[in-house]
């Protein structure tokens, strides 16, 4: 049917009797029915702001501002990261125990303050922090998520208030008090990025790490093809070829470990713009060294508060970093898969696990679905990067940056796909592969490249006589050799050593 008439046909109304569309026009497939849980239907109370008086959903404890926030900001499906959520919560602990230490804050209103924020760390308020990624790039609607939640907690179930009243405890004077949305995302954020880098990513690259060293000291004595160019090359041991694999990742955890330096710098004492304005003098020093207690991370207070509001360079290197091994996976795993291409078309010099059907229409296929995975992941966390990096830059304009909860959203699901990917292509993939020696032997021995050792005793040119007749004429090299009387058989037997040609004379193989 012609493009034009489709066209006509799509847009006419249906006869009657005629079967309706089981999608109607407008409606996306992809959205839920209430994108941020923004909808009040049911009962209600009433809370109120500087703005003014909201309804909120009885049984929800979050307050006027995060409602609002709801309302205005139903784009996309993306919840804020429930670690930002989490870590501004540790903030709130930390602040509530040094005002109190400071004489600013009675100890009973703090005592409440922390118990509320420890039931959010615990997970068991994750329903009451309802707000999408796509906000304020300050973050301040989910820092007022947090006073506005822990406000309420502590009110009515440790000191006999009632949710919405604001009293004793105020979510601006007391949950907040000495902070700034300003300081205390940054903060939340270098808290979140730290704990996940050092208990999630590091654990999953060693993993990796130990699995590529086990496959190395088997594979020793396994001596197969090189490739470059994707052409044949010189050999080289299996254990070689893996060693480069455990050397990216070795690599890998050394730069994993250095983003942490700088995401150990927390803004919290800046609070608006830098100068501390409405916190005490060293709440900064002090905060860092209570969040480092409560954490077991050594975080300090950030040397300069004007840059770690108006800048999020950490950030961007952690991204940065995150890309370098999404970088380095890409290549493992592309390799691997290629290697265990096949079973009977491809080059199938390593056996891979078998996990699953591979197709719908094909039986008996089985593909590398691991590896495809981990691919994926690192596709995703390549263009993570590139939206950090905007983030980073195109959004810092002179004392705040404003792409907080971008760079947060982007930096964290980056971390927590790399460390699922690692353990899940560790776990079935990595740990199971098996060399096909007998399809590493055949495509090593029928490789022209071993030619490359006769140079040193017949020149390189009379080398490269019997490499391109070999494969001209579809003959060995030996064959080719001997035909040209450039070498006896039992020079080639001599000279041809591939297990030797691993270990050049005068080194050492490092393995």
């Amino acid at each position: 049917m012609p493009f034009a008439d489709r066209l006509v046909e799509l847009m006419r109304t249906p006869r009657e009797g005629e079967a309706r569309a089981l999608v109607s026009h407008g409606v996306s497939l992809g959205r839920h029915g209430d994108v941020a849980g923004a909808g009040t239907e049911g009962e209600t109370r009433r809370e109120s702001d500087t703005m003014g008086v909201v309804d909120v959903p009885m049984h929800k404890l979050w307050g006027a501002q995060t409602q609002r926030s709801l309302e205005n900001f139903k784009i996309g499906g993306e919840k804020m990261p429930i670690a930002i959520v989490r870590s501004l919560a540790i903030v709130k602990y930390a602040a509530a125990t040094v005002n109190e230490r400071e004489g600013r804050l009675e100890p009973r209103l703090a005592e409440a303050i922390r118990r509320a924020a420890r039931e959010v760390v615990e997970g068991r308020l994750d329903e009451h922090f309802p707000l999408v990624v796509w906000q304020t790039g300050s973050g301040t609607q989910t820092n007022m998520n947090l006073n506005e939640v822990i406000c309420n907690v502590a009110n009515s179930r440790f000191l006999g208030g009632s949710v919405g009243t604001k009293s004793p405890i105020h979510p601006n004077d007391h949950v907040n008090m000495s902070q700034s949305s300003n300081d205390t995302f940054p903060t939340a954020m270098s808290i979140a990025t730290a704990h996940e880098v050092q208990e999630r990513l590091i654990p999953a690259l060693k993993m990796l790490q130990e699995a590529l060293h086990v496959k190395v000291l088997a594979w020793g004595d396994i001596v197969k093809i090189g490739r470059t160019h994707l052409q044949d090359a010189v050999p080289i041991t299996l254990a070689q070829e893996f060693s480069g694999y455990e050397q990216q990742v070795k690599n890998s955890l050394l730069r994993a470990k250095g983003a942490l330096v700088h995401l150990l710098e927390l803004a919290i004492g800046g609070t608006a713009v830098g100068t501390g304005l409405n916190a005490p003098p060293r709440f900064g020093e002090n905060m860092a060294a209570e969040i480092s207690m409560l954490t077991g991370l050594p975080f300090v207070s950030a040397p300069n508060k004007f840059e770690a509001l108006a800048a999020h360079d950490a950030q961007s290197t952690l991204s940065g970093m995150l890309k370098t091994i999404a970088i380095s996976l890409l290549k493992i795993a592309n390799d691997i898969r290629l290697l265990g291409s096949g079973p009977r078309a491809g080059l199938g010099e390593l056996c891979l696990p078998e996990n699953e059907p591979g197709s719908s229409i094909m039986p008996g296929k089985v593909n590398p679905t691991q590896c495809e995975s981990l691919m994926q992941v690192c596709a995703q966390v390549i263009g993570n990067d590139l939206a950090v990096t905007i983030g980073g830059s195109a959004s810092s304009h002179f004392e705040l940056n404003v792409a907080k909860p971008l760079i947060a959203h982007n930096n964290l699901n980056s971390i927590a796909l790399l460390s699922d990917s690692l353990e899940s292509f560790t776990k079935n993939c990595v740990v199971g592969i098996e060399p096909n020696m007998e399809r590493i032997d055949a495509l090593m021995r029928s490789s022209l490249m071993l030619v490359t050792s006769l140079v040193p005793k017949i020149g390189y040119d009379k080398a490269a006589k019997i490499s391109k007749k070999a494969h001209a004429e579809g003959l060995t090299l030996r064959e080719a050799g001997v035909q040209l009387g450039l070498l006896t058989n039992e020079q080639f037997d001599e000279w041809i050593r591939p297990d030797e040609m691993t270990r050049p004379e005068g080194l050492q193989s490092k393995l």
